[in-house]
């Protein structure tokens, strides 16, 4: 007689769980299905399972452990489909080798639907960009599928079903293919195991209405794009007695015609003329914390940066704030009128720079074409 410890590779003091832990790696490499050909896996996989239709009932364990024999005239196995493996709780461990549908082999399947979660639901929320800043209450109305009311999501009219006479009430039909017996869902009741006979007019016998749901959503200050929040049971709700899904609120800030965001900082490019970049000019310029002052000293270059402290965006979660950041934009005058001209000839003149005077080859050749058009 075969050492079932052995055939299974575990100690003879371990456990339930590392037996049937070993049993489920043993039974996926053997398996006949996942092996054709090979008469040498097929037996191997009948020998692991006579060892777990032993090793894997504490009482038979017991049993064997004292005697060496697993019940009256050895082990409980009556190959596939038989007793044995209801008794010994294979259907479990196969179902979560080989899904559902191998499940219905082992043990029956399982007898009617089962609860299903409602699926998630995603809402686009756009907003401004002081919006962010400041944080905003918002409202919206999210359609979703509920059980229906006036049938209790049963679909029928009177709250009564009937067990379906196709499947008898199981939801599943079983099949014979190859080695195993097994299950698909029932066409005729949709997996449920019942039949409506009157179905309910208002949800026309889906047990299932479209609803529409106004909620308020609470947009937090500092806020960043594409940023999500769930909002726990709002998706759509669940079937056959399953939890509802839940709702994912995103948000979209639009895009600033004048501020840009980088992480909690904002910035700015503030324009200024040649001759404030030069001398030196007190601005006063908008930020999100509204109006403040800005001294630009003299020689400023242009792409140069300047920090205001906590006047960007709030950090969220905290009471830490980013900064608002201005670069100096220096705006060349592209046409000069004689006054002008004159003055910066001199400001040339007086640092030793030269320059292109008035009326020099390219004047003249711009005023010879356009005198010839």
């Amino acid at each position: 007689m075969m050492d079932y410890y052995e055939k299974l590779g575990v100690a003879r003091d371990a456990s339930q769980e590392e037996i049937k832990k070993a049993f489920r790696q043993l039974a996926l490499k053997y398996h006949p299905d996942r092996n054709h050909g090979h008469k040498e896996f097929e037996e191997k996989f009948k020998e692991i399972n006579e060892a777990y239709s032993c090793l894997g009932d504490p009482a038979k364990r017991s049993e064997y452990d004292s005697t060496g024999q697993c019940g009256a005239g050895g082990p409980n196995f009556g190959g596939f489909g038989g007793a044995g493996f209801g008794a010994t709780g294979f259907g479990d461990i196969f179902e979560d080798i080989f899904g559902e549908f191998f499940g219905a082999a082992f043990g029956g399947g399982r007898r009617g639907p089962r609860p299903e979660r409602g699926q998630d639901l995603r809402y686009d929320v756009d907003i401004d960009l002081e919006e962010a800043f400041s944080g905003r209450k918002v409202s919206i109305k999210v359609p979703r599928s509920v059980n229906c009311a006036e049938c209790r999501g049963t679909g029928s009219a009177t709250g009564q079903t009937t067990v379906c006479p196709e499947c008898a009430g199981s939801g599943h039909i079983r099949y014979q293919q190859g080695f195993f017996s097994v299950s698909r869902a029932c066409g005729r009741c949709r997996g449920t195991g019942r039949i409506i006979q009157k179905p309910c007019e208002k949800c026309r016998g889906t047990g299932r209405i479209r609803v529409e749901r106004e909620l308020t959503i609470n947009i937090p200050a500092g806020v960043e794009n594409g940023m999500r929040f769930r909002v726990t049971g709002e998706g759509e709700g669940g079937a056959n007695g399953g939890p509802s899904g839940d709702l994912y609120v995103v948000v979209n800030i639009r895009e600033h015609q004048q501020f840009k965001r980088d992480g909690d900082d904002i910035v700015f490019e503030q324009p200024v003329s040649f001759a404030q970049a030069a001398l030196g000019v007190d601005l006063e310029i908008n930020t999100l914390w509204g109006p403040e002052k800005l001294h630009l000293p003299p020689g400023t270059q242009p792409g140069q940066t300047f920090r205001l402290k906590g006047k960007g965006m709030p950090h969220l979660g905290k009471k830490s704030k980013g900064d608002h950041i201005v670069i100096a934009k220096v705006l060349i005058p592209q046409k000069l009128d004689e006054k002008q001209r004159e003055l910066l000839e001199e400001l040339a003149k007086h640092a030793g720079e030269p320059f292109a005077p008035k009326g020099s080859l390219k004047d003249k050749l711009r005023g010879i074409f356009a005198a010839g058009s």
